[in-house]
Formats: structure tokens, sequence, C-alpha cells
């Protein structure tokens, strides 16, 4: 069945007839996660939430189109690390520059940029599309950050983790070593307190800080976990996606 608020499956005859209020691009990347999971984990992560929300704010209404996924994002911490792709911040720019164009071109005046990798960092390519493209609003969501992770799991981390091992085997057990083959996600922290308080950043060299690259010990996972937090996160998407395509006045 053809999913209309997807770009990849609706057609011409739909999409002509159809005045999109909000478009949305998931963007991911193809890393290592840990030695369990796939190279595209972030990858099938976004496309699924991207997909589910859209398709609850189109139920309810809201004229929303999902792009095609960006599969590469910022790896310039793991060029070391085997076939981990990376897109510089200025090649996603560009790219971004291009994507906007066609929505100005079409009058589809808000962007929602659904990122799912931790390397992806929007806000500065937001404010130079928003010199160069006025008539678009365009903002990014970082899904994962998205609740209390508390509530749903037992351990912390931020790469290849409790939290996305629970969702991948939601989305596709198939493609997970079991979890005895997993490593513990052990990272070694900044020794300089400002970086570890986060105050102060930089970029993490991620073989010197994780033997297995991940970050955070997925031991614990589990599909109903995941499938606990995606309900969450989609309900919480989708209500975002609807606000931002029906209220014309973002300010009060």
């Amino acid at each position: 069945m053809i999913r209309p608020y997807l770009l990849a499956e609706t057609n011409w005859k739909a999409v002509q007839q159809t005045d999109y209020e909000l478009a949305i691009l998931p963007w991911g990347a193809t890393e290592a996660h840990n030695y369990h999971m796939p190279y595209a984990t972030d990858n099938y992560q976004v496309k699924y939430i991207a997909e589910k929300a859209a398709e609850k704010a189109w139920a309810a209404d809201a004229k929303v189109i999902v792009l095609p996924h960006i599969p590469f994002g910022v790896q310039s911490g793991q060029l070391d690390i085997k076939l981990c792709m990376n897109l510089n911040p200025s090649t996603q720019l560009a790219i971004l520059k291009d994507v906007v164009d066609t929505l100005v071109r079409h009058h589809i005046k808000r962007l929602v940029i659904l990122n799912g990798h931790g390397g992806n960092h929007f806000k500065t390519m937001i404010r130079e599309l928003s010199v160069l493209y006025p008539t678009v609003f365009c903002c990014s969501v970082d899904w994962f950050k998205i609740g209390d992770h508390a509530q749903f799991f037992e351990a912390a981390g931020d790469h290849a983790n409790e939290m996305e091992t629970s969702v991948m085997l939601h989305i596709h057990p198939d493609l997970l070593l079991p979890l005895s083959e997993a490593g513990d996600g052990a990272a070694k922290q900044y020794s300089i307190k400002g970086f570890r308080e986060g105050w102060a950043t930089a970029q993490r060299p991620w073989t010197v800080v994780s033997r297995d690259t991940g970050v955070g010990n997925p031991k614990k996972a589990s599909a109903e976990k995941g499938a606990a937090y995606l309900e969450y996160v989609v309900s919480e998407l989708s209500h975002f996606f609807v606000e931002l395509s029906k209220k014309e006045a973002l300010f009060e």
C-alpha cells in the first residue's frame, strides 16, 4: 500500500495535487555500533521513527512529506574505524542548501531535519540557511533526546548502548548478533574537569575512548523496552509535526 506521506513511495499524480505544509528530512549515519549491531543502525532507527510519526501526523490532517533519508553523517573522530563513512559538516550544509532550494521552489515553508546520529550538529547550518532562505523555517530534532531514558532503560551511554540496542531489537532483530557477542561498551572519560562536566567540548577520538566502539552497556536491552520507548518518541514527535504544520504563529 502506498503511503502518501513518504516521497519515496508516492507519485506525481498525488504530489502535484497536495499542498505540503512540512517537509521532514531524516539524517542518519553509517558507522560501527559495537560488535552486535549493523553499521546502518542510525539509518534504520531514524527512518522508522520518521515514517511512524509522519503516519500519525498525516492521520491528524497534517500535510507532511518525509524525504528520502541521508545515510551518511559526520564521522571525523572515527576515520580510523574501517568503513565509517564520513560527511564533513561543510558537505552537509551544501546538501541542505540544495534541499531547501527545492522546497522554496515548491512553496514548502517548513523543514524538520530529523537527526539520528550524535555526531551531526545542525544548529549553525540552520542559522546560515535562515539568512539564505528566509521564507523557509528550518529546525532540527534529535529523536534520541526525546524523553527521560531513565524511565525506560537501566544503563546509560550514548552509542550502541541499552537504548539503541533495545530500539533495534524491536525494529530489526534479524540484523543483530546475540547480546552475548556484544562488548560491554566501557568508555574512557576526559581527565579534564571542564570536558567531564560538559561546559567545554571537543571531538572524541573514538578508538581511544572505546575498545568495542560502544559507549554504554547494552546487555540489559530488550525488544519490549525498545517498543515502549519508540511508542513514546513517535507520539511526541507526531504531535510536534502537527503543531509545526498547523500553527501559523510560532511565537506567543
